[in-house]
């Protein structure tokens, strides 16, 4: 079973919202279910949208707002449930509800990239995305800024492409990147924009496959060999280390996988440094 964005009664409320209704959390769960769902293997149900009263036990649901997650509090009458989440301070928030794990936000980078110009042919300085976020407390913008929002992902992406520099965050941030446009930050919760980097939704679903074997089948799991292993020795004890190579998406949710905790403001080497320092 799945309960998405095409969902009557979620339509009805996306509906009445106005401009606030072009959101990561709805074209999320458009890509979620076109590159993500069809390639990874599970029994669990999915939810990829927040529409209280509409649930299911032993379902994967995908936790969408990150500043009130006490909006999921429906969800603790559902059992066996895993709940992912894009960004890693979420995942303890939410953690009483089920099995929280974190997986880094993405995109689909080949849509994105038909929207790309040359660097020549940017100029400007705008906010990009929903009307809400630029009203919230923390959010911290410069007088007279231009705003993009209210509009549809394509039209947003468009005009995005054509800016020079953006204050944006989570999807549109990434988004941004793979335009090749700069990120500025404006919401005190995320000072850093290099939280945000660029993963395909392919990447993503294999990730989420991963994490999901763990909890659910277990014995199916065997670590990765990264370097060529030593003449007698197993390759399933030959542990996957992290390097500079990998994105701070992957550092992000291997540190995850070890119980490190993970900053908004750490860089990958920060990253790398507690990983050591927990292994030491």
């Amino acid at each position: 079973m799945i309960i998405n964005h095409d969902h009557r009664e979620y339509r009805r409320r996306w509906r009445i919202v106005g401009k606030n209704k072009f959101n990561g959390a709805f074209y999320y769960s458009k890509e979620i279910c076109k590159n993500i769902i069809p390639r990874v293997r599970t029994d669990r149900n999915w939810i990829t949208v927040n529409l209280p009263g509409y649930g299911a036990d032993h379902s994967i649901v995908f936790i969408h707002n990150n500043l009130h997650p006490e909006n999921y509090e429906w969800l603790s009458k559902y059992d066996d449930i895993v709940l992912v989440c894009g960004v890693p301070e979420t995942v303890e928030k939410v953690a009483h509800l089920g099995r929280a794990i974190y997986l880094p936000l993405s995109i689909d980078t080949e849509y994105v990239d038909q929207f790309r110009i040359p660097a020549e042919d940017r100029s400007g300085t705008a906010f990009v995305g929903r009307p809400a976020k630029r009203t919230m407390p923390e959010a911290k913008l410069p007088a007279g800024i231009r705003f993009i929002e209210g509009t549809p992902r394509g039209k947003l992406l468009a005009a995005m492409a054509r800016c020079e520099s953006v204050y944006a965050v989570g999807r549109c941030a990434i988004e941004a990147k793979q335009l090749g446009v700069e990120v500025l930050p404006y919401d005190d919760r995320y000072p850093d924009p290099e939280v945000w980097q660029v993963l395909d939704n392919s990447e993503a679903a294999e990730i989420l496959q991963r994490k999901l074997d763990e909890i659910d089948h277990p014995e199916w799991c065997r670590r990765l060999v990264d370097i060529e292993p030593a003449k007698g020795e197993s390759s399933a004890e030959t542990v996957k280390v992290p390097t500079m190579d990998w994105t701070r998406a992957e550092l992000i949710a291997y540190a995850e996988d070890q119980g490190i905790e993970v900053k908004a403001k750490d860089t990958k080497q920060k990253i790398i440094d507690k990983i050591e320092e927990a292994k030491a």
